[in-house]
């Protein structure tokens, strides 16, 4: 295998970059952060452009990876691509699923890597929820995904605007676990969308799906969420209850708590995109996306009481 350092480009220089990209690529030992691309901000021993095109305009780069809001990953991910570049994007890798379609195509007609980011996916927890359900038959499945807007993504306008996802930015995490561990489909029945008065997009949501035709999902979401932060998948099975708590960083098996290893998440995604750039494959799965999209078309929207941060 090519051992050679990848000369990495970082679109975005949000708290998301901060608190998890920066030390993923530092550790990884196969990317060098050679520049950033932000309207604002910079970070130390890394070139600085106010946009991706000033960017590729003075630097020779092998790949980038995308952290902006999701309604301008699209338009970024396009000039990327259209320049013979790898490209790694945070989930969700774009605000349609026109976009998406148009990136996957772009993609393989240079022959280039496109992968998007799931990080939740990427937990032991996970993995081992995947292997059990295997030879087990699923009974129903409850996802409580409550949190407070205000403590995990203060200030962050653009979430709650049209096109910036909502309740559906975070709970999309749940979501892309989901379709990981599950062994077949799953299909969005009914949707009934809170959207505060002053914004474009649900805070709070209660979804109705099925799994594999007939096994009930529940998802009961929520930003407004005053107490203690809920990640929690609980899935009920012929042979006991699984639980992936804490947004897959923990699980159990009929309440028995079991030993994990924890912060790999973004380390892996960066191994992965390695990989996949060594190789010269593509690993772009829209799935949790078109959930997202069937739920906001089948789904009844309510006007609630405004919102401010």
């Amino acid at each position: 295998m090519d051992q050679r350092r990848l000369r990495l480009g970082l679109v975005g220089i949000g708290k998301i970059v901060r608190d998890q990209h920066l030390a993923a690529i530092a550790q990884s030992g196969q990317f060098d952060l050679v520049a950033t691309a932000a309207p604002e901000g910079h970070v130390e021993g890394a070139a600085a452009y106010s946009s991706i095109e000033a960017m590729l305009a003075h630097e020779t780069l092998d790949a980038v990876s995308i952290c902006t809001p999701p309604g301008v990953r699209a338009p970024i991910a396009i000039v990327a691509l259209r320049a013979g570049l790898a490209v790694m994007v945070e989930k969700p890798p774009t605000a349609t699923l026109s976009q998406a379609e148009h990136l996957a195509r772009l993609a393989a007609s240079g022959g280039q890597t496109l992968f998007s980011a799931w990080h939740s996916r990427e937990t032991a927890p996970v993995d081992a929820v995947r292997a059990m359900l295997t030879d087990r038959r699923i009974e129903a499945i409850e996802v409580i995904w409550h949190e407070d807007v205000r403590e995990w993504h203060p200030g962050q306008d653009w979430l709650l605007a049209a096109g910036g996802f909502g309740v559906f930015d975070p709970a999309i995490n749940a979501l892309s676990i989901l379709t990981k561990v599950l062994p077949g489909h799953l299909a969005v029945q009914s949707a009934a969308l809170g959207v505060p008065e002053n914004r474009g997009a649900p805070i709070r949501a209660d979804v109705m799906m099925h799994f594999d035709g007939s096994v009930p999902v529940r998802l009961d979401l929520n930003m407004r969420h005053a107490g203690t932060a809920r990640w929690d998948i609980i899935i009920a099975t012929d042979r006991g209850t699984i639980e992936l708590g804490r947004g897959g960083h923990r699980w159990s098996v009929d309440g028995e708590v079991m030993p994990v290893e924890q912060g790999q998440e973004y380390p892996r995604l960066y191994r992965r995109f390695a990989e996949l750039v060594d190789t010269g494959r593509s690993d772009f799965d829209i799935g949790p996306l078109m959930l997202v999209a069937d739920a906001m078309m089948v789904g009844h929207t309510t006007r609630e009481a405004a919102f401010h941060f």
